[in-house]
């Protein structure tokens, strides 16, 4: 469902993500967005970007962009029209809820 990379958006000043419910967030990324983003939010499609551990922040600006027209893309802008408010504050608390680590090469 969401793609953030490659859009040119630069992420200086996102509006605080209202408090969303991460459950809530989870049974709706995965009826939606799950296809592209995978269902931990680990991408499953090469173009689609990995949106676990995204902070809340710039995942609900990113969403109301799109929503709002000032961020296109095909898919998300009309996949983000059916969007409340509500709903991108409970996707954004779900994806920064999942837990990434990274892991640098030669530090092990």
């Amino acid at each position: 469902m969401l793609v953030l990379a490659g859009a040119g958006v630069a992420p200086a000043q996102e509006p605080a993500a209202s408090s969303g419910d991460p459950r809530a967030g989870r049974r709706l990324a995965g009826a939606q967005c799950a296809a592209c983003h995978g269902n931990d939010g680990i991408a499953v499609l090469p173009e689609a970007p990995n949106l676990a551990g995204q902070k809340a922040g710039y995942t609900a600006a990113q969403l109301q962009h799109y929503r709002s027209g000032e961020r296109k893309h095909e898919l998300m802008t009309v996949v983000s029209q059916a969007l409340t408010d509500a709903h991108i504050a409970d996707l954004a608390a779900w994806y920064e809820a999942i837990e990434v680590q990274a892991t640098v090469p030669g530090r092990r």
